[in-house]
């Protein structure tokens, strides 16, 4: 095998090598749904990372590239699902299109981390020129491959914790992991997603330091000599190393596993998954069948006994200063149960705009609102329009609203009267740091409410993979509501207790438990970010290592 890896790294043909950062962006893409072969995400940039060793900066860019398109791509590409979109009045070609243009434009942007983590890496490599001057210590002999992956993980993760900062995020390393791989996500708890990720890099870079020292040394017939056996042990070191942190991380997360979770403080909880398709959805039909089985969901609930019941993202399409012209409301006057009812409010410092915000809201069994929580992370071009004073003329032509989305204030806090809630609608399941900062501030419990209607079932799948990371991140209960799967309870260890079909009507109750526990990623945030930082700064001074 390793003189198979040594002609293929060896070769002058480009195409061998561009198929094996194919290939490598490929098993990345396997990890997450539908196929959720997430062993691979542990090998999966070896490849990559082998190919950096020896290129020039354009291969650099080349493989990077080639690889971000095959896990990005392949990862994503239930984004095509938006096609058609014959019903908001957009062409068949034109929908095709769109949903082409988006699909690409997403994968081209997950890519671009992969091209700034190789030209990292080929920096990284250059600066062996400049090793004998006082700035820089590059590492050489035993320590090299150590420092390489040090820089790797911390380069990697920073880059993420970039990406994660903007208005496109979804695809972090760690969320290949879930929801089955358990053990792994618990070490989310320390620091977030950082810390699977970290482990991610980590494991493929040592595997792919250890096949490079191989592939280096290798000698076909001569037996060795004490300075070849020198550097057998020496890369046989860096595969322990590699298994070492494998097994000990999982074996960390399993002793957290095993920690039973304490049941105190319960809620009777209740989801109403409606299966309203969006092609009817903001139609006269589709308003008529929301308000039917959100109201007879509610009904069903109350007379179970449950203390709240919670609707996914815009069950009701209307905005809640007319809830008391729905059924629903009248059903909540009847049952006196509290509702966390999904639908649309009008900007909260000035009601007569032409902007609404999308909502999740608490009312009380006397119908009243007493508490709202506005989606903060909207969707770009489907929620609101980038650089709209210049293509917004443009873009509105394809909505079937004339109002504008406008964003919730960062600083919300859900309050209801079962406590402080941890609120994310739909998009806000990709960013771990808007948990963190609502559960900070005393969330008990999370609350998600989703539309997921227009995606083929992967992309359910992957989100309910997202909420369960969030679960583990801030130690707490998580109920999901959708409009057509999957909605779910998960525990804090991240096991789904329920999680119910796929585009289809259902109601169900269940009990989920607040906690007032606080995780290190809580009280601290990204804190191993920082700790990687300086340390591979420090390497690169000298000071360590």
């Amino acid at each position: 095998m390793i003189a198979i890896i040594k002609t293929f790294l060896a070769s002058k043909n480009l195409y061998p090598k561009l198929a094996l950062a194919l290939g490598g962006g490929m098993l990345m893409g396997l990890t997450p749904a539908p196929v959720e072969a997430f062993p691979l995400a542990w090998i999966a940039l070896v490849p990559l990372w082998l190919l950096l060793a020896d290129c020039t900066l354009k291969q650099s860019v080349i493989f990077a590239l080639i690889w971000g398109l095959a896990y990005h791509g392949l990862a994503l590409f239930w984004i095509t699902g938006i096609h058609p979109m014959t019903w908001l009045g957009v062409p068949w070609l034109a929908s095709l299109a769109i949903a082409a243009f988006c699909w690409l434009f997403i994968s081209l942007w997950g890519a671009a981390l992969v091209i700034a983590w190789a030209l990292g890496m080929f920096s990284l490599r250059k600066l062996k020129l400049k090793a004998r001057s006082k700035k820089f210590l590059l590492q050489k002999g035993f320590f090299a491959p150590f420092q390489r992956v040090l820089i790797g993980v911390a380069w990697w993760c920073l880059l993420e914790a970039i990406w994660s900062s903007g208005v496109l995020w979804w695809t972090s390393l760690s969320y290949t992991q879930s929801p089955h791989n358990l053990l792994i996500l618990q070490l989310a708890r320390f620091s977030g997603p950082t810390t699977v990720t970290a482990a991610i890099v980590a494991v493929n870079g040592l595997i792919a330091e250890f096949i490079y020292q191989k592939v280096k040394h290798l000698r076909d017939t001569s037996p060795l000599s004490g300075r070849e056996e020198l550097k057998e042990r020496a890369a046989n070191s860096i595969l322990a190393a590699a298994l070492s942190l494998l097994l000990s991380s999982h074996a960390i997360g399993w002793a957290i596993y095993a920690r039973p979770i304490t049941q105190e403080n319960p809620i009777k909880i209740g989801i109403v998954q409606g299966n309203i398709p969006n092609n009817i959805k903001l139609f006269t039909d589709g308003f008529q069948r929301a308000m039917q089985r959100y109201t007879s969901g509610y009904e069903a609930l109350a007379d179970r006994g449950v203390d709240a019941v919670l609707t996914p993202e815009g069950a009701l399409p209307v905005f809640i200063d007319r809830l008391q012209d729905t059924p629903i409301y009248a059903a909540i006057l009847k049952h006196k149960t509290l509702a966390w009812l999904g639908a649309y409010g009008r900007e909260p410092d000035n009601p007569t705009a032409l902007s609404y915000t999308n909502s999740l809201f608490t009312v009380t069994g006397q119908g009243n609102a007493v508490s709202r929580f506005d989606k903060i992370k909207l969707v770009p071009l489907g929620e609101y329009i980038p650089f709209e004073p210049i293509v917004g003329k443009f873009i509105d032509r394809l909505s079937p609203l004339e109002a504008h989305m406008i964003p919730g204030k960062t600083s919300q806090v859900f309050e209801t009267p079962l406590g402080k809630a941890s609120v994310g609608i739909c998009y806000e399941s990709a960013f771990a740091e808007h948990f963190r900062r609502q559960t900070a501030r005393g969330g008990e419990f999370i609350l998600t409410a989703s539309n997921n209607a227009h995606y083929a079932k992967s992309m359910p799948a992957q989100h309910h993979a997202q909420d369960v990371m969030r679960a583990i991140e801030n130690d707490r209960w998580a109920a999901r509501a959708t409009n057509t799967g999957y909605s779910g309870i998960v525990n804090p260890h991240g096991s789904t207790i329920w999680r119910s079909g796929i585009k289809t009507y259902e109601v169900h109750a269940d009990t989920i438990y607040r906690r007032k526990t606080r995780t290190l990623y809580v009280r601290f945030g990204d804190w191993l970010l920082g700790v990687l930082i300086i340390l591979a700064v420090l390497s690169l001074l000298g000071f360590s290592m």
